[in-house]
């Protein structure tokens, strides 16, 4: 259905946008920009030959009519047919081969205003994760005076969030294969700001939590649906956006503590944190606004050649090119004669329910796990990778979800008998804001190094060295941090490290796996990552002492632990093509 309307999406409302098969070579993407995105010239692939998937396609860039003519006799019937079997070695199923055409389609017409557009509405998704994690930290001293909880007891609040949150991200993630991604796209961010400006009249420290896991039950699902329906429509020439989408994730922050310093700093206790909710919650319902009632979403061709919708998975691919002022070659009548007669499994009419619920729990049952571990290489890297995402589930939040606590002491230990917090300063707030924007250029800085050709770079290298920084870091925060503008200056560097590891590890982990697996081991990397989450406010809220140092202790020897699997890790992705 196109966005506002009744009736199912037709490839009619952009017939100015189709071109003849033979001509598509003069409006592909790569013929714009005067190169060629494909290996070999015509003639030196033979039918239905593979190639070698290690092969990074670096040969020198082809202009003029040498292109072209390449461009000529790969957009036939048997060069789309031939290109869309490149690389397998065994049997293609009839639903990845139209897949693959899927793929093609959006390569050649290119990053465009619709893609840019849906970088924008995508990025709300992870501004909206950081921004309530981060609020909820931000309102824990006054949670804790005002309702007369403990500093250690009010930690439980994150325990909240964190259940809301793996509660969204498993249910958000199965509604968007079975009602597809853009209810899932609009309904997260709609929940959000529904039970977030309704924690703004909590009554009671219990009611605060109860709402709280809602709101992330609702927050939960951004980054696993967004993250997937934007690499859905982007063009894998431009796959390293992926890594930049996470840019969004510090700008949250950033946003959080500035409306927390506007807010929580001048008015009364027992009204800051509320209006702070508040003004967050609208903010979020904004985004909600501007995604369903303004922006035009297509709803991903992949989600509908999966439900057997064939005909308006290539009417949204001509409406992109529409968007984008392209041009597009598919057509139904293309589809049909590249895959027909050559796939060897049976035409996928459509998914239903009930077998996209058993293939998502499948994702954790034995005879799904057991194909990440068939070779020691791919065993060894999925064993790892779990290992990191666990071991930083636990590690980030033990430092960063109480970050506001340990700065609003300045450096000096909570004397036992003050279980209740005090009011934060505004030099507290002005603080978690500075060290929030420089967690920005963390992010930029990880989508340029991801692809870089050094070999101490790349998404191992960024990934490995950033991690490593964050660790010792943490260990110098803890140890040397015993005045308000060391602890600033050491947490302006946390954050900039961090920002760099999320940003590659969410864009990294999904390259790691092939294909067949990938739902199974990133799900269950997200799961591992969430579950460990949901226990760090626990052990934080229960380890000895005035709980200011044993859980920085932790969350440093935590990620250092992560440092040293990372550095084990046998896979680089960088400059391989995304199976």
């Amino acid at each position: 259905m196109w966005p506002g309307t009744s009736r199912p999406a037709s490839a009619e409302d952009y017939s100015d946008v189709l071109i003849p098969l033979e001509e598509a070579h003069l409006h592909s993407h790569s013929a714009r920009l005067g190169r060629t995105e494909f290996e070999e010239p015509p003639g030196e692939d033979s039918p239905g030959q593979g190639y070698d998937e290690d092969d990074d396609g670096k040969d020198g860039e082809h202009e003029g009519r040498g292109m072209l003519e390449m461009r000529a006799a790969e957009y036939s019937i048997e060069g789309l047919r031939r290109e869309v079997r490149r690389g397998e070695k065994g049997q293609v199923s009839d639903y990845e081969m139209r897949s693959k055409l899927i793929n093609k389609a959006i390569q050649d017409i290119g990053m465009g205003r619709y893609n840019w557009q849906l970088f924008v509405l995508c990025g709300f998704g992870w501004f909206a994760d950081n921004l309530w994690m981060q609020g909820i930290s931000l309102i824990l001293p006054s949670l804790s005076a005002e309702f007369g909880v403990s500093e250690k007891t009010v930690r439980y609040t994150t325990s909240s969030l964190f259940i809301g949150l793996c509660f969204g991200s498993f249910v958000w993630g199965i509604g968007s294969d079975i009602v597809g991604r853009r209810i899932a796209f609009n309904c997260t961010l709609l929940i959000t700001s529904i039970f977030g400006m309704a924690c703004a009249y909590a009554t009671s420290w219990g009611f605060v939590c109860i709402l709280v896991a809602a709101l992330g039950f609702g927050v939960g699902g951004n980054l696993p649906v967004d993250g997937a329906l934007f690499l859905e429509f982007l063009p894998d020439s431009s796959s390293s956006l992926l890594t930049l989408l996470s840019v969004w994730w510090p700008i949250g922050q950033l946003s959080s503590s500035l409306f927390a310093w506007f807010f929580i700093a001048n008015w009364p206790a027992d009204e800051g944190w509320r209006k702070f909710l508040w003004g967050i919650g609208v903010v979020t319902f904004i985004m909600f606004f501007v995604r369903y009632f303004i922006f035009q979403l297509f709803e991903s061709p992949k989600f509908l050649l999966s439900k057997g919708r064939q005909t308006e998975a290539i009417a949204v691919i001509h409406g992109i090119a529409s968007r984008n002022g392209a041009k597009t070659w598919l057509t139904e009548d293309v589809m049909n004669a590249v895959v027909d007669d050559v796939a060897v499994a049976p035409r996928r009419s459509r998914v239903s329910t009930t077998n996209v619920l058993k293939s998502k729990l499948a994702s954790f049952s034995g005879e799904r796990i057991r194909p990440l571990f068939e070779t020691k290489k791919l065993g060894l890297a999925t064993s790892i990778i779990w290992f990191v995402w666990a071991t930083i589930g636990m590690g980030y939040p033990l430092f960063n979800a109480f970050l506001p606590q340990y700065l609003s002491h300045g450096g000096a230990s909570l004397p036992p008998e003050d279980d209740v917090a005090l009011p934060i300063s505004a030099e507290t707030y002005r603080s978690y804001a500075i060290t929030s924007i420089v967690g920005v250029p963390g992010s930029l800085l990880a989508a340029y190094t991801v692809d870089h050709d050094s070999p101490f770079l790349g998404r191992r290298g960024t990934l490995a060295i950033s991690t490593f920084v964050s660790a010792v870091f943490l260990f110098i925060f803890v140890t040397f941090g015993t005045s308000p503008s060391s602890q600033l200056a050491f947490s302006c560097i946390e954050a900039f490290s961090q920002n760099i590891m999320y940003g590659v590890l969410y864009a990294f982990t999904p390259e790691i796996f092939p294909a067949p697996v990938r739902g199974a081991g990133t799900g269950v990397s997200s799961f591992l990552n969430r579950l460990t989450g949901l226990v760090a406010p626990v052990i934080a809220a229960n380890m000895p002492g005035d709980g200011n140092t044993a859980p920085i202790y932790l969350s440093a020897v935590l990620i250092l632990a992560a440092f040293v699997g990372m550095c084990m890790i046998p896979i680089e992705t960088r400059g391989r093509q995304r199976l």
